[in-house]
């Protein structure tokens, strides 16, 4: 590359396009009423014309902002609504929380989108056993550690996490060592006990 390559023209100190700019900003008159100077700052139009700018000389463009508000002939209801959306990028916002649904009204078993809204809960809550509706629930096939921690904890497959945490918690009270006068077996037992509970916690049994 030559170094009078075009390339280097936009970063050479003093290049054509800054002189340009600069006289272009000397021919723009201040658009303070009854100012002659150069228009050689801008600044903001005001609420509703965003991107738009007046061009001013230094000393107005100083009492221009002075006196400047953005907020001008908003009452204070428009001012705090302007506020709280402004948290949020005047993006919309949807609410939170364990009762988010309370103000709309109830699903029934007749509205067509109860079977969607039913299928889905079933499909979130199936591996927990805590699936309901009137559909049949289809359970995926068991892992080998799966099937046989159900069977140390005396359960069927088809348990809820309800039922696997009492069996667990009076497992755990039967077999403790503590209620056992220190019996080996009993501890093995224990230790069998707290292996499958964690294995179906891992697995999202419980």
């Amino acid at each position: 590359m030559k170094p009078t390559s075009p390339l280097f023209d936009s970063i050479r100190v003093g290049n054509k396009s800054s002189k340009k700019k600069k006289e272009e900003d000397n021919s723009r008159p201040c658009q303070w009423e009854g100012c002659d100077k150069p228009g050689t700052h801008k600044a903001p139009m005001g609420r509703n014309r965003e991107g738009q700018f007046l061009w001013m000389c230094i000393d107005h463009v100083r009492e221009y902002n002075k006196n400047y508000n953005y907020f001008s002939g908003l009452d204070d209801d428009a001012i705090a609504k302007f506020q709280k959306d402004s948290v949020t990028g005047a993006r919309p916002t949807w609410e939170m929380g364990s009762n988010r649904w309370g103000k709309y009204p109830p699903i029934n078993e007749h509205d067509p989108r109860a079977a969607g809204a039913q299928r889905l809960y079933n499909r979130m809550n199936r591996r927990t056993g805590k699936a309901t509706g009137t559909g049949p629930v289809r359970s995926r096939k068991l892992k080998a550690l799966e099937k046989k921690s159900f069977e140390d904890l005396n359960l069927p497959a088809t348990a809820t996490s309800d039922d696997i945490k009492a069996r667990y918690k009076l497992l755990v009270k039967q077999n403790h060592p503590d209620a056992n006068g220190g019996d080996r077996k009993s501890e093995e037992r224990l230790r069998e006990v707290i292996t499958a509970y964690k294995i179906l916690q891992k697995a999202g049994f419980c």
